[in-house]
């Protein structure tokens, strides 16, 4: 089965208003509240860059992709390399599309840094597993249900001030691509040396092109993804990536650069010319 031919089934999932972003970030037993786009006057001053609304992205281009407009935070949250940090979502209404986890090391200041350049990498993700196109299969179904999200930060991570930016990708009509991602400030600490390799790091906003087939999933006609499986904290082994942009696979670093020891140790995704139908 190609992915083209679940378009129609995919156009028919209604669109809904409600959206949803980051509110706050839990590292540890501290709680850190994000902001509040739509009471600005009652938000805390918080690590999250400031956004304005729930509303999407819909092209790659718009700035808005890399942190939802925000540009500024007034903290920072200190967290250990190896340590997890939760996003939390007051509200999230799409169960399909990919969760996508990303990190930017500054130069130096949070002040003088925006996530410029060639220098985001990720560091977590879930797409679709199993093969129905069209089913709460999705990473965003898991954000649906839980409203959380938990990754670990590399555990030989060079220590250093790093923006971290969430993303949904929502997938549920067909060719109309739904991009929200939020931005925080984070303190590296730990004596790891490790920096992503080269080719692993990319520019936000234009990533990945709009008609990237992990974008426009509703009109994929290409080759099914071969995903061996990989282990994730919540201890089961998934085989995912349908649903998150192809130009950016493999996507999480393995190997000896990094290391995820129970947490997305190994991703390996292979084309297969001759595949038509997902296993």
């Amino acid at each position: 089965m190609r992915f083209n031919s679940l378009a129609p089934a995919l156009a028919l999932v209604p669109l809904v208003a409600g959206h949803g972003a980051v509110t706050s970030y839990v590292i540890g037993s501290t709680t850190y509240p994000g902001y509040e786009g739509f009471s600005p006057a009652s938000s805390p001053k918080t690590i999250q860059y400031q956004w304005p609304d729930y509303n999407p992205t819909m092209t790659v281009t718009d700035a808005k992709m890399r942190c939802n407009g925000g540009t500024k935070a007034d903290l920072s949250a200190p967290i250990n390399a190896g340590e997890n940090i939760t996003a939390v979502w007051k509200q999230w209404t799409h169960q399909q599309g990919p969760v996508m986890v990303w990190l930017f090391k500054c130069a130096g200041d949070f002040s003088a840094c925006k996530g410029d350049g060639k220098g985001w990498f990720k560091i977590d993700q879930m797409g679709l597993w199993g093969n129905v196109l069209n089913s709460n299969n999705w990473g965003t179904a898991l954000v649906y249900k839980n409203l959380k999200w938990s990754s670990m930060i590399p555990k030989n991570l060079a220590p250093g001030n790093y923006l971290i930016r969430h993303e949904l990708l929502a997938l549920h009509q067909a060719n109309t691509p739904q991009f929200y991602a939020e931005c925080a400030q984070l303190v590296v600490s730990g004596s790891g040396t490790a920096a992503p390799p080269t080719d692993h790091l990319f520019s936000i906003p234009t990533y990945a092109p709009q008609d990237d087939p992990g974008v426009t999933v509703g009109r994929l006609s290409l080759p099914c993804p071969i995903v061996r499986s990989l282990e994730l904290t919540m201890n089961r082994s998934i085989s995912i990536m349908v649903g998150v942009p192809a130009t950016l696979l493999p996507v999480v670093m393995s190997g000896p650069a990094f290391s995820f020891e129970g947490h997305l140790s190994c991703v390996e995704l292979e084309r297969d010319a001759t595949c038509c139908a997902c296993p």
